[in-house]
């Protein structure tokens, strides 16, 4: 598609809708006075069509505008914007199609309130400098809606593992082994693969593989552990199996060229993780370890350690299975990352199934409650010098009252130096979950009271709170201020 001549298009459709309803015309009303078709200028104004020379002429005589002005591609300040988001291309960028939306649908929309959606999108340029917002951040976000829409639960996915497994005579009953996915990559799709030590490189200590396409080459870094290893050749199967040509080189991501990369790197990703973590044996041992009316924590680390994993890709599957095959609809997964020796938490990833859940992000610098597990488990794991530290813990939310069953593990950051994340998954308790987890009503299983941020956050007497409630604080002297305005207001009325 000529992204040019589709933005040439749009600018004329939107300047002559614009003048048309200056001019108090409908579709119906130019269209008699041109003797054009109501459905042809229809199809003008929705950026479909370009009209010939004569056309335009006919349409400026009739809504007396000078011919340069109509053909212009500049636009009048109000639709400035517009015209930077359409001329940039980016709506072709946008997986408009995965939400069930029309381009032409989208288009129509702005043409139809110009003023309001310049404000909207003025508004959105505005918060994406003040955050310093990516591209790469929207696509992300972009994806995380589309997972979010979807339950995180891609059937078509599953199915092709399955088709996988039936094709490679892969037993998915049992977890499959470095040497049988190195095996296939060698010998089905003729890779080399070589290991080589990135940190003696300084740009490359980040990454942990490097695909070269050209010679059918993958670099493996020496510091990979097993759990990695078997991750990375999982996608690269997943690439070839699923016919993926534009996709990323580098595992982690450097930059996404565009969205069909972000997508195609969340394909790979899923398969990967319903091939090295297959749904039934994963949702057997899940029903194994829930029918113990008083499990251990170290039966849940023991299942994560039973495949060839790591805890992240773990509580990512069960983000894929538990709305799906255990009918829990109200749950988040949070990463959260931690400098060793600074008082930073981040959240790095999340993910919010079916509602936005009470954890989440925000970019204004407030400092995380310390009473998280997901804090806790970071904490502990630096005290005690542990690789992998899990602790989990019902978290009961100050504001709501809504409470969560929260699983979470801290292990060292392999990306990052000198960092330890921790990775969560929270259900929200409900009579219906609480059937499946029969031990949540269990003693050793503590519960806390917590927030989502210390400055937002009027739990009273907290000793480990990080910062004073100040935005809480200001929100109050508001509607204090406010109700006795509003007194005023009544008593002169």
């Amino acid at each position: 598609m000529d992204i040019e001549k589709d933005y040439i298009k749009l600018i004329f459709g939107l300047k002559l809708k614009q003048v048309r309803t200056q001019r108090n015309l409908s579709l119906f009303g130019l269209a008699k006075l041109t003797n054009l078709s109501k459905s042809y200028l229809n199809e003008i104004e929705k950026g479909k069509k370009y009209p010939k020379t004569d056309k335009i002429l006919l349409l400026c005589e009739h809504l007396d505008v000078p011919y340069d002005q109509m053909v212009s591609l500049k636009l009048d300040n109000n639709l400035a914007p517009i015209g930077e988001i359409l001329k940039s291309g980016i709506l072709k960028e946008i997986p408009l199609e995965l939400f069930g939306i029309q381009e032409a649908d989208l288009i129509d929309i702005i043409a139809n309130a110009p003023a309001k959606v310049n404000a909207f999108i003025s508004t959105i340029i505005e918060i994406a400098q003040h955050y310093n917002l990516s591209r790469e951040s929207f696509f992300l976000a972009a994806l995380r809606s589309y997972q979010e829409a979807s339950s995180n639960y891609f059937e078509d996915l599953e199915n092709q593992v399955i088709n996988f497994s039936k094709s490679f005579q892969i037993n998915l009953d049992s977890k499959i082994s470095i040497e049988e996915l190195e095996a296939i990559l060698k010998e089905e799709y003729e890779y080399k693969i070589k290991e080589i030590a990135f940190s003696e490189q300084e740009a490359l200590g980040d990454l942990r593989s490097i695909y070269v396409p050209k010679s059918k080459t993958l670099l493996l870094s020496t510091e990979l552990d097993n759990p990695q290893k078997a991750f990375i050749l999982a996608k690269e199967i997943a690439y070839n199996y699923l016919k993926i040509s534009d996709r990323l080189l580098t595992f982690s991501w450097i930059k996404f060229e565009n969205f069909d990369q972000v997508l195609h790197n969340f394909y790979a990703s899923y398969f990967a993780g319903a091939l090295l973590l297959p749904r039934k044996l994963v949702v057997d041992k899940i029903n194994s370890f829930l029918n113990n009316e008083n499990p251990k924590p170290e039966e849940f680390v023991a299942l994560i350690e039973s495949f060839e994993v790591s805890p992240e890709s773990f509580y990512q599957r069960l983000t894929n299975l538990l709305p799906k095959d255990f009918n829990l609809k109200n749950l988040f997964f949070l990463r959260l990352s931690h400098p060793i020796g600074s008082d930073v938490y981040q959240i790095k990833k999340e993910l919010h199934i079916t509602n936005q859940q009470e954890p989440h992000a925000n970019e204004t610098n407030e400092h995380y409650c310390r009473r998280w597990v997901s804090v806790k488990t970071i904490d502990e794991a630096i005290k005690q010098n542990k690789p992998h530290f899990f602790d989990a813990q019902i978290s009961s939310y100050v504001h709501s009252g809504n409470e969560y069953l929260v699983f979470s593990s801290a292990t060292k950051d392999p990306f990052v130096e000198n960092n330890i994340r921790s990775i969560s998954v929270g259900i929200l308790i409900t009579p219906a979950m609480k059937k499946k987890f029969k031990f949540i009503e269990g003693k050793p299983l503590v519960k806390r009271i917590v927030g989502v941020t210390c400055e937002t956050c009027d739990v009273k007497n907290c000793l480990e709170r990080a910062a004073p409630p100040i935005a809480l604080e200001n929100k109050k002297r508001h509607e204090n201020t406010d109700a006795v305005v509003q007194q005023f207001i009544s008593q002169y009325s």
